[in-house]
Parts: C-alpha cells; sequence; structure tokens
C-alpha cells in the first residue's frame, strides 16, 4: 500500500509514563509529605498493584464499585478521574490530598517522555509529505505534552476519546482522524500498543501495526522498525 498517513496511539506507542515509584516520589515531595522507606515502598507496590498511575501497569482487579466507571474511563474527563483516583483510593495513603495530586501529576508534561525514535519517525514522516494523527483513548488534553517535548509541530490532528465521548476501538474515532488527515482509511496506517483497542482502526479500512509497550531503555527503535517510510528500518 501507498502510506499517505499514519495514526498513532499515545501511551506506550510514542509516549511513556513515569514509573510508579518516581511518580509517588515526586508528588510527596511536592506536598512536604515524608515517609519512610519501608513505608514508601508499600506505598508504591499497593498503588501499582490497583493499576492506579495511568499509562502505567493495570489494576490486577477492578473493585466491583468501579466497574462501570472503568469500562467506560475514557469517555470523558470525569469518568476518567473518577477511575484513577478511584482505584487510588484502595491504598491508605497518609495524606488525603494525595490521591488528586497523583492524579494531576500525571497529567504533567513532566511525566512524560518520548520513546527514544519517536521524534526521527515523526520528523521523517513529515519530511515525507505523510499525514500524522495522534488517536488517543484518554481523559485528557495531550496536546501540552507534545508542545513541552517539541513533537506538536509534527502532528497534523489529535483525536482524543473524551472529546468525543467514545473511546477505541469505536471505529468512530478511525474514521474522524482520516477525515481530518485528508485521507483515504486504505492508505492510512495506525500504529498502536494494545490489539483490542487499537486494532479497530481495520474496521475502516487502515493496515494496523503494533509496538510492545515497554520502558524507554528497552524499547529503542520500535517505531523505526515497523517499516512506515523507505528508509526508516
Amino acid at each position: 500500500m501507498q502510506i499517505k498517513g499514519v495514526l498513532f496511539d499515545f501511551s506506550g506507542t510514542l509516549f511513556r509514563i513515569e514509573p510508579v515509584r518516581s511518580w509517588l516520589r515526586a508528588v510527596l515531595a511536592e506536598r512536604g509529605v515524608t515517609v519512610g522507606g519501608a513505608d514508601f515502598e508499600r506505598y508504591a507496590q499497593e498503588l501499582e498493584e490497583a493499576g492506579a498511575l495511568p499509562g502505567g501497569p493495570h489494576p490486577r482487579q477492578v473493585p466491583a464499585r468501579l466497574a462501570s466507571v472503568w469500562a467506560t474511563r475514557d469517555e470523558s474527563a470525569e469518568l476518567h478521574r473518577a477511575a484513577y483516583t478511584g482505584l487510588a483510593r484502595q491504598v491508605a495513603l497518609p495524606d488525603p490530598g494525595l490521591y488528586d495530586a497523583l492524579y494531576e501529576r500525571h497529567r504533567s508534561p513532566v511525566a512524560w517522555q518520548p520513546y527514544p525514535d519517536a521524534a526521527e519517525v515523526l520528523g521523517a514522516l513529515r519530511d515525507s509529505g505523510t499525514r500524522v494523527g495522534v488517536v488517543s483513548n484518554i481523559g485528557w488534553d495531550l496536546r501540552p505534552v507534545f508542545r513541552a517535548h517539541g513533537l506538536d509541530a509534527l502532528v497534523d490532528a489529535y483525536v482524543l476519546s473524551y472529546e468525543h465521548g467514545v473511546q477505541k476501538p469505536d471505529a468512530r474515532l478511525f474514521h474522524r482522524a482520516c477525515t481530518l488527515l485528508g485521507q483515504d482509511p486504505t492508505h492510512v496506517v495506525m500504529v498502536g500498543d494494545e490489539p483490542h483497542a487499537d486494532g479497530g482502526a481495520a474496521a475502516v479500512g487502515c493496515d494496523v501495526r503494533f509496538v510492545r509497550h515497554l520502558p524507554l531503555e528497552e524499547r529503542p527503535d520500535g517505531l523505526r522498525t515497523l517499516g512506515l517510510l523507505p528508509g526508516v528500518a
């Protein structure tokens, strides 16, 4: 196929969230809360098991009271916040203000880093005239993250689930993204890390390619090897 447009997922595809321990450490420092080493490790482990960090490990188990919110968490900003702060509140943290502070931290550009080859691949696509979009299941505006890391100028369109009230794999998100790029879906590739969610692009005719959701240092060239451009391999 002739690739005229590429859609990318955000978390685990172009960017990676900081580790749970860094996330917790930063918020404790910000709020001036001091905890002992053993308590810190316990809080971090329990938050990780709860799946309280968006973009981090999935919950080991979602409480029944949060099941419906969790299932639709990316359809609105309110549901997203309720889902993740609800998961965090399973952990008995020493300051009740930490739950909202942790949620706010994960929305900050400093909590995210692009994968090592993200700028190179996005830049090469832009230089070749290939249109680029971001399609994300998310409950907040990720555009400031792209701007802070100098990648916003390389993206032509954003389609964010909470702005449309539906979440991947709903075909409407991918159709909207292709429309914004001005491309027929049969000339567009969707790149993601979740087969169920990102694989929904196939329903509108997109080719779908996957990367592994790994720490930055373990995936230096996952995007580069997808064959999105001649000479980028």
